[in-house]
């Protein structure tokens, strides 16, 4: 993982930099002519996290899942009255425990919280 680097003669952070002529990724102060070669070849990680309301919408054909529960819950969409339902299945500490709704209806599919 990237981490910051400092200036060995003057103590100010380093800032990666292409040396284009020799094709290599080095850290240089801005400050004074000190450089050194990376170590380590990332600058940045861009980490993406999904929310668990995106996760479901990767999830298809739950109505025809036999292992989901059911109930007798009207869909606000078409009315059908079953529908499927599951909890978030993110193990993240800031989601809660929130249910998830799938309509059974195979035409209508609609999704929802309660």
């Amino acid at each position: 993982m990237a981490s910051f680097k400092f200036c060995q003669e003057c103590n100010n952070m380093l800032y990666p930099k292409e040396d284009k002529q020799q094709r290599r990724l080095i850290f240089a102060c801005r400050n004074c002519a000190y450089e050194e070669d990376a170590d380590n070849l990332c600058v940045y990680r861009h980490e993406i996290v999904h929310a668990p309301s995106e996760q479901t919408m990767v999830l298809t054909d739950l109505s025809a899942d036999p292992t989901l529960p059911r109930t007798l819950t009207p869909c606000p969409r078409c009315g059908h009255q079953e529908a499927v339902f599951f909890q978030s299945a993110a193990r993240r500490s800031d989601t809660k425990m929130t249910l998830f709704y799938v309509c059974s209806n195979k035409a209508c599919g609609h999704r929802w919280v309660d």
